[in-house]
């Protein structure tokens, strides 16, 4: 089963938005979190933005969710408005 872990923020520009690409196309993922995917959707407009991570395992999605909670707040794209886990259903690509 894969699981998801959805995060809402607030005040995300678009600058953050360029830093965080920057980031993981430049390979700078923390090696502690067991992440298999990672998506962001933002919305300039409003400023706020969706992170979307899968995890292989429940256990994988556990130890992701302990470190992410650990995050200092100026290490994250935005303020964090809220955190939900998900199953997920159905994955497909076109």
């Amino acid at each position: 089963m894969t699981y998801a872990r959805v995060v809402s923020f607030g005040d995300v520009s678009t600058e953050q938005v360029d830093r965080l690409r920057h980031e993981v196309e430049e390979g700078e993922r923390p090696d502690d979190i067991p992440v298999q995917e990672v998506m962001i959707l933002h919305d300039p407009g409003s400023e706020s933005a969706l992170a979307i991570l899968l995890f292989e395992t429940q256990q994988d999605y556990d130890r992701g969710d302990e470190v992410l909670n650990a995050m200092p707040a100026e290490e994250t794209v935005g303020k964090r408005t809220g955190v939900a886990k998900y199953e997920v259903a159905l994955r497909a690509t076109a």
